[in-house]
């Protein structure tokens, strides 16, 4: 295999990452620096030097216009997310995050988890709104981690794709990992993670379709994949393929994909509790105008 396709699985780091790691010279075969694109052999000695560990990244508290409170008690603070608002700080990211929100609002969360993702039980991507629970209590943090991983959360997304999915209903179930040449995204890859997405048409435009989604699995960047690889991407992804010639007719600048409710045991006493967002005004504005076209 080449050194960084290797490196990478070896490691557990992406290729950029390794990529970087071999222009500095610090990957070594039998004395000699390699290069990204050179091959390990068997038989041949490897030593790697790997880069001295990145400080944590330190949480700031940030008001976040457009984050709203939904619901909060003692256990949970459940949000609606706005587009342009990461979950949570990250080496890289210098824009507005929910934590960051929350703890400008005074809002106190768990304290488990890594220090600057505190309370993260969940994600959202940055350009997906809607609604996101956050654990407030380290009680809740446990049992809302085992909840989303033993599957028993109700996840609802809607979406606008291109075309008409076919059939109108069903499920997809691929395989998810990181895309093998764009570090950046991610793919359905026969050897990636089990992942599963259920759907169904809610609405047909003469361009797109209108619908909802319910995820069994949440896999980075899940829905976006699925739909990308029945080549039936979100209206507006142009990472995963979408028209740009329809999204900018749409006014839409980032994938038309909204977590539209949020249901689960609650934490404290484990009655079912569910949350529901509105569309915010892009996506308002996007769906009335294919309605207008058909």
């Amino acid at each position: 295999m080449r050194v960084d396709a290797g490196l990478s699985k070896l490691l557990g780091l992406s290729r950029t990452a390794v990529a970087a790691i071999a222009e500095s010279g610090d990957v070594v075969i039998d004395g000699r620096p390699a290069g990204k694109s050179d091959r390990l052999v068997a038989g041949t000695m490897l030593e790697v030097t790997l880069p001295a560990p990145e400080r944590p990244v330190q949480l700031m508290p940030v008001p976040v216009d457009g984050l709203q409170i939904l619901f909060e008690d003692d256990d949970i603070v459940v949000v609606d997310k706005p587009v342009g608002v990461a979950a949570h700080p990250s080496p890289g990211w210098t824009g507005p995050t929910v934590i960051g929100g929350l703890a400008a609002a005074g809002v106190r969360v768990s304290t488990s988890g890594a220090a600057e993702r505190q309370g993260v039980v969940h994600r959202l991507d940055v350009g997906t709104t809607g609604v996101m629970v956050v654990a407030k209590s380290e009680h809740a943090y446990t049992v809302l981690k085992r909840a989303f991983k033993e599957r028993t959360v109700e996840k609802i997304y809607h979406a606008v794709v291109q075309g008409h999915p076919d059939p109108t209903s069903g499920t997809i179930d691929a395989p998810i990992d990181r895309h093998p040449k764009h570090d950046y995204k991610f793919a359905v890859v026969a050897s990636g993670r089990p992942s599963v997405t259920h759907y169904e048409v809610l609405e047909a435009f003469r361009a797109a379709s209108l619908v909802e989604v319910k995820l069994e699995t949440g896999r980075t960047h899940q829905i976006r994949v699925h739909f990308s690889a029945l080549r039936h991407p979100c209206v507006g992804d142009l990472t995963y393929g979408a028209d740009p010639v329809l999204a900018k007719r749409l006014g839409v600048t980032r994938q038309w994909l909204h977590a539209r409710a949020l249901g689960f045991d609650h934490p404290s006493d484990g009655r079912w509790v569910e949350f529901t967002s509105d569309y915010p005004e892009d996506l308002t504005t996007a769906l009335g105008r294919l309605r207008s076209e058909s």
